[in-house]
């Protein structure tokens, strides 16, 4: 597919991730109606993928780029200059965004003092505790409003700004697109979220092990990232509680030698911010039944361990996959 002279280009990177890259694909294909008011280009940059993603792309038509070996920013980068759009998409192949998607794009990036927009991601229609008490992370968002963060698995930028920061930071194993947006703002860009640009991810984490994985690759880059600034009294608790919670689960390991009256108090810290969080989890969803409050709990504590242990241990993308049950990659 040309992407000569396209309004938007939506870019897809992927990695043994056939099914979902199809549904993916037919989501954004049941935006037709787009098609009357824009032209829209598809790019799947394909991470090196041994099932059939590349093929199933092609099928879609979209164009393909073969990237074995870069990270995802890379990817995203690479996807990007493949187009001309004056808009650049960005969505993951374990997103179905909805059909009214690309025309709400366009609306909200023709004002010209937005440069980039998205919105939170939704849970799937069949979501499991985990997931759902996962969920509750997530901001509730009823219109459009300022934002510090997007996603990049739902998010769109104006060309001219991405190219001025210069893109992704394809160093970063993770939270790059923390960074990208860190960067926008700082260049003076305006951020907006918006519950039109609804998308559903199908990559929650079905189980506790797929959390605490995800979570400790996750976590991996969320320090060196958000010190990098602009700093905000919203982004410090991100920073400060997983030191403090690793500080607390290494007085613990020490019990013996520290003495156990320290290593409860430890425990006590450590317990206070996952009561904390799993408060916030739960004010933001009224009737919840007591099963899920201390779902929110049990989650909200892995959720913690998972980020305070990522400060000293590494997880690979691979590891993240493979505890969430999918197809090993190379």
């Amino acid at each position: 597919m040309s992407s000569a002279g396209t309004d938007i280009a939506i870019v897809i990177p992927v990695r043994n991730d056939a099914t979902r890259l199809r549904r993916c694909l037919e989501a954004i294909a049941a935006n037709r109606h787009a098609a009357r008011v824009a032209r829209v280009a598809v790019v799947v940059a394909d991470n090196g993928s041994t099932d059939d993603s590349a093929a199933v792309a092609l099928a879609a038509g979209a164009t393909v780029l073969a990237l074995p070996q870069e990270r995802v920013g890379e990817l995203r980068n690479r996807g990007a200059k493949e187009t001309s759009s004056r808009l650049i998409a960005f969505v993951d192949a374990d997103h179905l965004v909805d059909s009214g998607w690309i025309a709400a794009a366009l609306e909200i990036l023709s004002d010209s003092t937005v440069a980039a927009t998205g919105a939170p991601y939704s849970q799937a229609p069949d979501a499991n505790w985990v997931q759902r008490a996962y969920h509750r992370f997530r901001p509730t968002l009823t219109q459009q409003a300022p934002a510090e963060w997007l996603g990049s698995g739902n998010l769109i930028v104006r060309r001219t700004a991405f190219e001025q920061i210069g893109g992704f930071d394809a160093s970063l194993q993770a939270c790059e697109d923390v960074d990208l947006c860190n960067r926008l703002r700082a260049a003076g860009h305006r951020l907006v979220a918006d519950p039109r640009l609804r998308s559903i991810h199908l990559g929650d984490p079905r189980s506790l092990r797929a959390l605490f994985f995800g979570e400790l690759w996750r976590g991996r880059d969320n320090i060196r990232v958000t010190l990098r600034g602009p700093v905000t009294l919203r982004a410090l608790p991100s920073v400060a509680i997983p030191i403090v919670d690793l500080a607390c689960l290494a007085l613990l390991a020490t019990a013996a030698w520290t003495g156990w009256a320290i290593a409860m108090a430890a425990g006590l810290v450590f317990a206070s911010f996952t009561v904390v969080r799993a408060a916030k989890m739960s004010l933001s969803t009224a009737g919840l039944a007591v099963r899920d409050i201390a779902g929110n709990i049990v989650v909200a504590a892995v959720y913690d361990l998972a980020r305070a242990l990522s400060l000293v241990t590494r997880a690979t993308h691979r590891t993240r996959r493979e505890a969430a049950g999918e197809r090993a990659v190379a």
